[in-house]
């Protein structure tokens, strides 16, 4: 059973979203579809005090597609955005 490491870009609609409360949701939700695992969570500044969230996290890798999971996130208020910037196969 192998495992892949997958990051998202997540940008919100705009710099007034408290990142902090959109970190505990999204947070639900991919232990919801991924499970519990390890998971890093960075603020990543853009510009005019606009910041993305850059969440990695490991999911087993018969899951399969991340879309279910990126449209449960999308469809959060406050969210512009979200991204797979990554998809790396965990070695190990």
């Amino acid at each position: 059973m192998a495992q892949a490491i997958v990051t998202l870009k997540i940008m919100p609609s705009s710099p007034d979203i408290d990142l902090d409360d959109m970190e505990v949701k999204i947070k639900r939700f991919i232990v919801q579809f991924a499970g519990e695992g390890d998971m890093k969570i960075e603020k990543q500044p853009i510009a005019f005090g606009l910041n993305a969230l850059q969440i990695i996290f490991v999911m087993d890798e018969q899951i399969g597609s991340t879309e279910e999971l990126e449209k449960n996130i999308e469809n959060m208020e406050g969210i512009s955005s979200v991204e797979v910037t990554d998809v790396r196969r965990a070695i190990g």
